[in-house]
Order: structure tokens, then sequence, then C-alpha cells
């Protein structure tokens, strides 16, 4: 086999498989309302995501879903009456990796509000990547106002009763971490699933 044939044929094989894995990955564009069960070690959440009010936190969030890149993570700081975050770490605190930054999307007319998942995000307004969480109870001072808020992005369907006994944990400061609001027991989030379309 010549040198061109080989190299054609090669570049055959790799485009091929690369087809292959997006369609592995694939997220169908015409489920608005996508459903991901969110298996944690202390029950079952669903969750219904908006596409309509949120479609760039949604397919970021369904991105990091399918390649399973939620499995096996911590919900790492839980504050009673607040919130519950998590996506970000591995149960020894090691950070995942993320991708890039996504348009904060706060602006939509979703409130944070109890049952909500909406994108964590430092104090700039577009640097949310993977790291969400719940709201524990009705938290206007996160939506915008002056000031960028933070993106909801869909609500809790099934499971709440799980979401109010995470807020509920036992929690303390990790010195190795500098963080306060740390669960004594990890709460992991061991599957994360993107549900068939109704």
């Amino acid at each position: 086999m010549n040198r061109k044939l080989l190299t054609l044929f090669t570049s055959l094989i790799i485009l091929c498989s690369s087809f292959l894995q997006a369609e592995e990955i694939e997220i169908d564009p015409y489920n608005i309302f996508p459903k991901v069960k969110l298996e944690t070690s202390m029950g079952n959440i669903i969750v219904e995501l908006d596409r309509t009010k949120a479609p760039i936190t949604v397919n970021n969030f369904l991105t990091y879903v399918v390649k399973g890149e939620y499995d096996n993570t911590i919900f790492h700081r839980v504050l009673a009456d607040f919130i519950v975050q998590g996506g970000g770490y591995e149960p020894d605190f090691t950070m995942k990796k993320v991708n890039k930054n996504i348009i904060n999307e706060s602006g939509s007319g979703l409130k944070n509000e109890m049952g909500t998942i909406a994108m964590a995000k430092e104090s700039k307004p577009h640097t949310a990547n993977r790291q969400f969480f719940f709201n524990v109870k009705d938290n206007a001072n996160l939506d915008p106002g002056r000031r960028w808020g933070y993106a909801v992005f869909g609500n809790i369907t099934e499971g709440l009763e799980i979401l109010e006994a995470m807020a509920k944990v036992e929690t303390h400061y990790s010195g190795e971490m500098s963080w306060a609001d740390v669960p004594v027991k990890p709460i992991i989030l061991i599957k994360a699933s993107l549900l068939p379309a109704d």
C-alpha cells in the first residue's frame, strides 16, 4: 500500500471514529424539556431542564451528563436554608476538568426558587462551567437586578425530599480545602443520566 493511500485510509478511520464518538454522546435537539436522573448516596433526584429559556446552560450541563463527567462527584457545599452545591470535585476533593465558560443566562425569567437548579459561577458574570447548585429556599438575591444573577435552568420534578434531607446534613470546616459547610459524611453523586424523551 503506497503512502498516499495509507494516509487516506488512516484519515478515513479517524473520521469514522469521530462520527461514532459524536453519536454516542448525541443530545436530541428536539427535546426542549429534557430530564436528568441524579442517583445520589441519599436517594434519587429527577430534574426537568428548560431549553426554551436557558438553551446554552442546558446544553452545557447535558454535555457533562452524557460524558459521565458528573459520575462519582460530591456535593461539596451545603448551606442549610440556602443551597446545595456540587458537580466539581471527586470524593477526595480532586478538581474535575472543566470545559470553557458559558454565557450567563440569568436574565431568562427563571427565578432562583426552592427546588430549582442553577449554575454556580465566580464573581464575574460569564464564569459558569460545570458546577451547579440546588436552591433550598426562594433565593431572590441570586436573581439578576442591578447586577448579573445566577442562571436557573431547570427544576426538581421528583425527589424534592432528598434535597431537603441533604440540606440538613451535618457540615464542618475543611481545613485541608479551606472551605466551610462541607458535609461531614460525603454526599456522592453516583451517576447522572439523561432520561429518554417522553
